[in-house]
């Protein structure tokens, strides 16, 4: 059964190692012990600081509801420490820009703390009558049953969208909004808004009517959240 709270419901889309804009997102949330921040996965790779990031994630699960979502990104990186994937068809992902923040040359000697975070990670994530996941979903499965492809590679493309058979709001990371906007269909809001790439890193209050942003120079930014017809 998902765990009832009565604080504040958060999801973050994809941080990508950008440091800075997750720690003043953070810090204009203020998230406290009944709050929950459900981090949707892809925390690593490609921004310049996924060392930072993960250590503020670890500080966050001290003072909040911590949830994080396993993303592509992490996937590959615990492949590869694994044995299970080349270091190539990581790093040529991004995966680099996660070995310079770690000052390490193979995922295998990332701290073994960082490392078990991240295997603690899910792929799915159930609260507030919302759905999360990183990447995407199909309507009529139940998220603990779906393909893990799915939930964390596939795109999610809008015109094919239908909603979730639970009824359900699915909310999701991983198919970048350039524009900066979130996309809200109702029922599936995509709130990965490309902050590597020098957009902004979005929070969504679950139940709410705005969103945060914040980009990789630290400026927040607050949005009304509007659903697209």
């Amino acid at each position: 059964m998902p765990r009832k709270t009565t604080g504040r419901l958060f999801a973050v889309g994809d941080i990508h190692g950008c440091a800075q804009a997750l720690q003043s997102l953070l810090e204009n949330l203020n998230p406290g012990p009944a709050d929950t921040v459900v981090v949707l996965g892809d925390m690593v790779d490609r921004g310049p600081d996924s060392a930072e990031v993960l250590r503020q994630l670890l500080r966050l699960g001290e003072r909040t509801r911590l949830v994080t979502l396993l993303g592509n990104h992490e996937e590959m990186l615990l492949q590869v420490a694994d044995g299970w994937l080349s270091l190539d068809a990581w790093t040529r992902h991004g995966g680099d820009k996660t070995l310079e923040s770690y000052g390490v040359d193979h995922p295998s000697r990332i701290p073994a703390e960082h490392l078990e975070f991240l295997r603690a990670a899910k792929t799915s994530h159930e609260q507030g009558g919302h759905l999360f996941a990183h990447a995407c979903y199909l309507p009529h499965w139940p998220l603990a049953y779906t393909p893990r492809d799915v939930l964390l590679w596939q795109s999610a493309d809008p015109g094919d969208l239908k909603p979730h058979s639970s009824g359900q709001p699915v909310v999701l990371g991983h198919t970048p909004q350039p524009d900066g906007d979130i996309l809200d269909l109702g029922y599936a809001v995509l709130i990965d808004t490309d902050c590597w790439a020098g957009g902004w890193l979005t929070a969504l209050e679950v139940g709410g009517d705005r969103v945060v942003q914040a980009n990789r120079k630290g400026r927040v930014r607050r949005r009304a959240r509007y659903v697209r017809v």
